[in-house]
């Protein structure tokens, strides 16, 4: 072993359920990575070889956040504090967005598996971070808007952008098609925040969802769709350069409608598919501080659905 290196990690295997979101990343030739962090035990590669976003992917714990670029297994606590170096800053972060750990194992993906050192998680089973919904009426949309957003006000820790204007004038700008303001408003909110998902970029994916995801069920709901891909246009262009790794991948997979598990539950409850409250609540509350701050995340899915309900045609 060379002086400075870290341990090498005991072999383990686990099978694992991989968002769709990444089958090109794991299924494609093997291609080197990185680990940026492990924080209460969800490792983050990134592979910034690759073709296409995500370029990064979140090994998760069955009980943490599925994050659409998520690969779900069950690791032991030993392997993931085997991997971790304390005390660094995570590569391509904005000067405020700090993490606790930083990584020196090798990382590979490619063969329907993602190695990380002794660690490797085959894909087993898949699943689709892209959520369909059928018709919605606008009664329903404001009903379960209603809900989402009490709920939200409830929740604490509220929002980390409670006290700034941007996510403010962003939803008005979206709610009354101000196009050129909310292109503004939204780039500005780009890694705004600490974290390494900045809250900016949480309320960015929430937005995102909502205008794309429930405007394509709504009747009249195209401008609102129409909205979600300049705005998505908008924030990932230069993403790479303006936020954390891995907050300009679930950048990029908001802009294509693939969402965290507990978003869509709650896209569904808003949707009158199942109970709006139950699935906020889980949402708010789940095991995220790794990766989102689901209040801003949450504080945008509001925005959202109340700009597709207002740029919707009755």
């Amino acid at each position: 072993m060379l002086t400075g290196q870290h341990p090498a990690i005991a072999p383990v295997e686990a099978p694992g359920i991989a968002s769709l979101a990444v089958r090109d990343l794991l299924n494609g030739s093997h291609q080197a990575g990185m680990v940026l962090a492990v924080v209460q035990g969800t490792i983050i590669a990134e592979f910034p070889g690759a073709r296409r976003e995500p370029r990064v992917i979140a090994i998760s714990a069955p009980d943490a956040v599925r994050l659409p670029n998520a690969v779900i297994a069950s690791i032991p606590a030993s392997t993931a504090r085997t991997i971790a170096t304390p005390d660094a800053q995570l590569p391509g972060a904005t000067k405020d967005a700090k993490t606790t750990k930083a990584i020196r194992s090798a990382v590979s993906a490619g063969g329907g598996a993602i190695c990380v050192g002794g660690l490797t998680v085959q894909a087993r089973r898949w699943w689709d971070p892209s959520p369909v919904f059928g018709p919605l009426s606008r009664g329903r949309l404001d009903r379960g808007a209603a809900v989402l957003s009490r709920v939200c006000r409830q929740a604490v820790p509220g929002p980390a952008l409670a006290d700034h204007d941007g996510p403010r004038i962003l939803a008005s700008c979206c709610a009354t098609a101000d196009l050129a303001g909310a292109v503004e408003q939204a780039e500005r909110l780009v890694g705004l925040g600490a974290g390494i998902v900045p809250a900016g970029d949480g309320v960015l994916c929430g937005l995102l969802l909502a205008l794309r995801l429930l405007g394509g069920a709504i009747p009249g709901g195209t401008r609102a769709v129409w909205l979600a891909e300049w705005l998505s246009a908008a924030v990932t262009g230069y993403a790479s350069e303006r936020t954390t790794p891995l907050a300009a991948s679930l950048l990029y997979c908001a802009s294509r409608g693939q969402a965290p598990a507990e978003v869509a539950a709650v896209l569904r409850g808003v949707a009158g598919e199942d109970p709006v409250e139950p699935a906020a609540h889980r949402l708010l509350t789940a095991r995220t501080a790794a990766a989102l701050a689901t209040a801003d995340l949450a504080w945008g899915l509001v925005a959202g659905c109340r700009a597709a309900q207002a740029l919707s045609v009755s």
